[in-house]
């Protein structure tokens, strides 16, 4: 039986430690295992993980076979998170969607976390 899951990475690449990373590789590599096995499932940047694509983009980055390798399952970034952090013209040098279906005051919009749900994905925050 094959399942819907939305990732949703928010850990800060910038972030001291090693946590953030781990974070981020644990999420997409849950990706991949899903996305191997014919599962529904995509990735979703959001709050300051909006700044990942943009260092996931990197080829030296040791997560860059992994990010290009689930590419084709990222819905796109937060698009009023990327402006909040700085990372909007990264994303959009990723070629990746900026989402804003949640219009929440004083921002451009949030990626949407209902319309995942209603369109019956379970999501797992990283």
């Amino acid at each position: 039986m094959s399942s819907k899951t939305a990732l949703i990475i928010t850990s800060d690449p910038s972030a001291p430690g090693e946590e953030a990373i781990g974070r981020a590789f644990n999420a997409l590599a849950a990706t991949l295992e899903l996305d191997r096995a014919g599962d529904d499932v995509l990735v979703q940047f959001q709050g300051t993980g909006t700044r990942w694509p943009g260092v996931l983009n990197d080829p030296t980055h040791p997560l860059n076979g992994l990010f290009e390798a689930v590419r084709h399952t990222i819905k796109g970034a937060s698009c009023g998170c990327a402006a909040q952090f700085g990372a909007t013209e990264t994303v959009q040098a990723c070629g990746l969607p900026l989402l804003a279906e949640n219009p929440v005051p004083g921002t451009t919009g949030l990626a949407g976390l209902k319309s995942l749900i209603d369109a019956g994905y379970t999501p797992v925050v990283y």
